[in-house]
């Protein structure tokens, strides 16, 4: 099992994480398909019933006041196994909102836990969506969504769960508007003999879909020895572009994931 610094397992078959010892997390909030069927190519397919799982603000509990206090939450997800017609398990997609506390759109650091993902994201979800990315991510992969860019999270691998953390800021919330007017995001994942494949929406303009592997982002001083959460750990401002992004608009311009 990778080591995600917390100590936090999961129990698949009920899709809830498992606390013990020094961590602390919430009950799970369940994801079901008919919560996210206006984003699917066949929003009338059949699927799980639960879609994943959810734990916003899980970490070990002699973190949580200065978690608190530098607005900085860590979350964690279950994604089922199987397919949805022939979509794998995926999010809706969203647009992280303007925070209160930065008054800005955050941003997102994946760290991929158990199993494969997509990390699929695309500048703005107007007619135009602009650069477009799928990251293919496996156990251990880090990926960084930026601040205003469009973007859902799918379960590479049909055939077995996926779960993953990430670092988001603590007064985050979700933009659905733009996504839902174009039925979801630029392509929409397909499972064809076992692969990941994308059908473009024809509901957004003409825009090339590059298909990636995660960078190492050196502007972001990662260290990729260990965990993120160990990385706050060890330095607990590393992770302050999350929670103050204005700061950093100059590495958003020409991001790449």
């Amino acid at each position: 099992m990778f080591n995600n610094g917390i100590g936090l397992s999961y129990d698949f078959e009920n899709k809830e994480f498992v606390y013990k010892g020094n961590n602390f997390g919430p009950i799970t909030e369940k994801r079901r398909l008919d919560d996210i069927r206006k984003s699917l190519k066949n929003p009338n397919c059949d699927g799980p019933e639960v879609v994943y799982s959810i734990a916003m603000d899980v970490g070990l509990k002699e973190d949580k006041e200065d978690l608190i206090n530098r607005n900085l939450l860590y979350g964690a997800c279950i994604y089922s196994n199987g397919v949805m017609e022939d979509e794998p398990v995926r999010s809706q997609g969203h647009i992280h909102a303007i925070s209160e506390s930065c008054r800005y759109s955050t941003g997102e650091l994946y760290e991929i836990w158990y199993g494969k993902a997509i990390i699929f994201m695309q500048e703005t979800a107007k007619d135009y969506p602009g650069k477009v990315y799928a990251v293919e991510a496996n156990t251990g992969d880090v990926v960084f969504v930026p601040p205003g860019w469009a973007h859902y999270t799918a379960n590479a691998n049909p055939k077995d769960f996926m779960v993953f953390g990430a670092w988001c800021v603590r007064d985050y919330g979700f933009d659905y508007r733009d996504v839902r007017e174009h039925n979801g995001l630029a392509y929409f994942p397909i499972v064809k003999e076992g692969k990941i494949e994308f059908d473009k929406n024809p509901k957004y303009d003409d825009c090339k879909l590059e298909i990636k592997k995660p960078r190492k982002y050196e502007e972001l001083n990662l260290d990729y020895s260990k965990s993120i959460y160990d990385q706050y750990k060890d330095e607990k401002d590393r992770f302050n572009f999350v929670t103050d992004p204005l700061k950093y608009r100059k590495i958003w311009e020409d991001f790449i994931p």
